[in-house]
């Protein structure tokens, strides 16, 4: 099981010094100047190139984490050339981009010609971005009601645009989102409504709490899974982050939750994501050893 990070609640990097871990990386709610919060929903101003091109150093030199999903939002109006040269630094430094994450739930499932062309559209224009950057999968979420003729044409939308760039090789995860896919059983009957071995899902250990019902949540989706999110922190009340309840939810238990995801075979990637306020590093770091010694248990 490999260790990662996703940056996807995190303002982009800003170096203060060489080594200065606990002042490069903070939550939205202390963002500073020239940075943007990648969060559900928002839109990032202007983030600054450097800072995210400096990201995968950072991970593995001060985080020691091997590889990073990144969201889409951060790289927003990027040329093929800056792709590329993310993905060199990435690949430099060992912290390869593993997954790209669109936040905003695309509108498969819609009857509406110009929001399920949107969605198709931007399916292969996340497709394209993750292949520049050597990235194996894309992560979305589906935002349709849960109604059987939303099931149905999602389904046929969705596999009908991933055959457009079966030729990328990259692989589509769907995340739990509110609506279609909240319910564990209906992302996987979606994930088979889809087929093929590029379809899978993107659960997250903050998804599976929300529930009620933790373990039973990641023993159905984990099967399921090209990779997973070991989520830590707590949103703020009423965050758009939490799926269903205004209420903020408990943090999972971390060490539970890997015994639960391992004993169903889950062995593919684990990316922290801090959904948290206020300096990101110190979470992370404990998070991550308490994580590697749950993985290196026997």
């Amino acid at each position: 099981m490999l260790l990662t990070l996703s940056t996807r609640s995190l303002t982009a990097l800003s170096v203060v010094g060489e080594g200065s871990a606990s002042a490069a990386v903070r939550s939205p709610a202390s963002r500073s100047a020239g940075t943007a919060s990648a969060t559900r929903g928002a839109r990032p101003a202007a983030i600054d190139r450097e800072r995210v091109l400096e990201m995968p150093a950072f991970t593995m030199r001060d985080l020691e984490l091997r590889g990073l999903f990144l969201p889409a939002a951060w790289l927003a109006g990027w040329t093929v050339e800056q792709l590329d040269e993310l993905r060199e630094r990435a690949d430099k430094s060992g912290c390869p981009c593993l997954v790209l994450m669109e936040e905003a739930p695309l509108p498969f499932g819609s009857l509406r010609p110009a929001e399920s062309d949107m969605a198709a559209d931007r399916l292969r224009r996340l497709a394209f971005a993750a292949n520049r950057l050597g990235c194996n999968a894309i992560g979305i979420s589906v935002g349709a009601e849960d109604t059987d003729d939303a099931f149905d044409i999602a389904a046929q939308q969705v596999k009908a645009t991933m055959r457009t760039f079966e030729r990328l090789e990259v692989n589509v995860l769907l995340m739990p989102a509110a609506g279609l896919t909240f319910r564990p059983d209906r992302l996987t009957e979606l994930i088979k409504r889809i087929g093929g071995f590029r379809i899978g899902s993107l659960p997250s250990f903050g998804h599976a709490a929300s529930t009620g019902d933790v373990e039973g949540t990641l023993r159905k989706l984990a099967p399921y899974a090209g990779a997973m999110l070991a989520t830590i922190g707590t949103p703020a009340r009423g965050g758009k982050r939490q799926a269903k309840a205004a209420e903020p939810e408990p943090a999972p238990d971390l060490a539970a939750c890997v015994r639960t995801i391992r004993s169903v075979g889950f062995v593919n990637t684990l990316a922290i994501d801090y959904v948290g306020s206020g300096d990101a590093v110190p979470a992370l770091v404990e998070a991550r050893d308490v994580l590697q010694a749950v993985i290196d248990e026997e």
